[in-house]
């Protein structure tokens, strides 16, 4: 079993950074590969990004590549989500997933067994 809890986000404005955080209370958290999702009001959970269990490989979607960077520190139990050149289409609440497929960078929410509560980011204009 996993518990994540996600923190960072907050109210920022159009061009600002802000850095997510999510905490895992697995002693095996380094085998996990983890992912960050994001769902806006009315619209369905959408891939932000995933990194595999060591860190060397990591995925994007197309809407944040660039701006966004996730990371992860093992000795740690946590994985960040750098996020940069925020806009207002980032609105979401975020959160963060991890699945037992540690070498898996897959964008499907339903790949993941385990999910934070998620962390709201709101971009004014």
């Amino acid at each position: 079993q996993v518990q994540l809890v996600e923190s960072g986000g907050g109210l920022v404005q159009a061009g600002d950074s802000l850095r997510l955080s999510c905490a895992a209370s697995s002693r095996t958290f380094s085998s996990y590969a983890m992912g960050w999702f994001r769902q806006a009001p009315g619209k369905e959970r959408e891939f932000v990004a995933t990194i595999t269990w060591s860190g060397d490989n990591t995925y994007y979607a197309d809407s944040v590549k660039g701006r966004f960077a996730i990371s992860r520190d093992n000795a740690k139990n946590t994985v960040y989500l750098q996020m940069n050149s925020l806009a207002p289409e980032d609105t979401a609440v975020y959160y963060c997933a991890a699945t037992s497929a540690g070498a898996l960078l897959s964008p499907v929410p339903a790949r993941y067994q385990y999910w934070g509560q998620g962390t709201q980011v709101t971009v004014s204009s």
